[in-house]
């Protein structure tokens, strides 16, 4: 019997799909949902790009992808605006060496800068739930990153698609740009911005909020960022010196074993609303032209 059962495991194994076989484990699943909404200018916007560039040449964040149990993580990097704007710049890529990291690293490098109009953050956490449901990898964990100036003023709410990305067991980190630039169209800059990404935005185990000061802050936030990321180490203990005098940082959960439910790490308090941004987008454009933005 025990030749027959051999047999018949090796043409069950021999019948899954060849994707299903070939799909390489890895550390990490990183998709990287970048802001070029209309309040983010031309300079803001290399800024950023150029942010990350440095930092996947940086040597450290190299050894960090190099040395995780697998010794590979795989990326995707997109740009989003309005709730139907999102737009892939570089699909998921193994980073299993130094010339494949380098190589990405360059292909970012590249790829040109565009600027759209509104922002979604809603709409970016939509895209990225087929995005990572396609990955031909096999990741120990899922994280989405969201770096942005503003908060979610189109399409759904935040926090519902936040809920449907935690469904997926996707952990959601964020990286908010506290911009003191004028906005192009007036709209007035959001001192609290870093306290409704660590309510509104982020979310699952060990999620964190990484604060850029300023767009010539962004590339050290990155740095930063990305090696939390990479070795999973969660908020950092020197959180409460980034956030605002007042901003309380409470770690999203603890490190479970087994298969915690995601939608329960979560921060909740945000005494404004997570609705916040649609509603001062509504006053916004009612009180400058009269009419609503919709």
């Amino acid at each position: 019997m025990r030749p027959l059962a051999c047999l018949l495991s090796l043409l069950l194994v021999a019948a899954l799909p060849v994707q299903a076989q070939d799909r390489k484990e890895i550390d990490l699943a990183l998709a990287l949902a970048i802001d070029i909404s209309g309040s983010i200018d031309p300079e803001e916007a290399q800024l950023q790009r150029q942010g990350y560039v440095e930092a996947f040449r940086d040597p450290v964040i190299v050894r960090a992808i190099l040395g995780g149990p697998n010794g590979r993580i795989a990326v995707a990097y997109y740009e989003w605006s309005d709730s139907w704007m999102q737009k892939l710049l570089i699909d998921w890529t193994l980073l299993d060496s130094e010339t494949a990291i380098a190589a990405f690293a360059q292909r970012l490098a590249d790829t040109p800068i565009s600027i759209a109009r509104r922002t979604s953050i809603s709409g970016a956490i939509r895209f990225a739930i087929p995005l990572f449901g396609r990955s031909p990898y096999q990741p120990t964990r899922k994280v989405l990153d969201i770096s942005g100036d503003g908060s979610n003023n189109d399409g759904a709410l935040v926090t519902d698609m936040r809920y449907e990305a935690l469904k997926e067991r996707i952990a959601i980190n964020g990286l908010p740009i506290m911009n003191d630039r004028p906005n192009p169209f007036g709209f007035p800059n959001e001192t609290d911005l870093d306290e409704y990404y660590l309510h509104c935005v982020t979310g699952g185990p060990r999620s964190f909020v990484e604060v850029a000061r300023s767009f010539e802050d962004f590339p050290r936030a990155v740095r930063k960022k990305l090696l939390q990321e990479v070795a999973d180490r969660g908020p950092s203990p020197d959180m409460k010196r980034v956030l605002r005098p007042g901003v309380q940082l409470a770690q999203a959960g603890r490190r479970d074993v087994g298969e915690p439910d995601y939608t329960k790490f979560v921060r909740p308090g945000y005494e404004p609303g997570c609705d916040v941004g649609e509603r001062r987008s509504r006053e916004f454009w009612q009180r400058r032209f009269g009419v609503s933005p919709d």
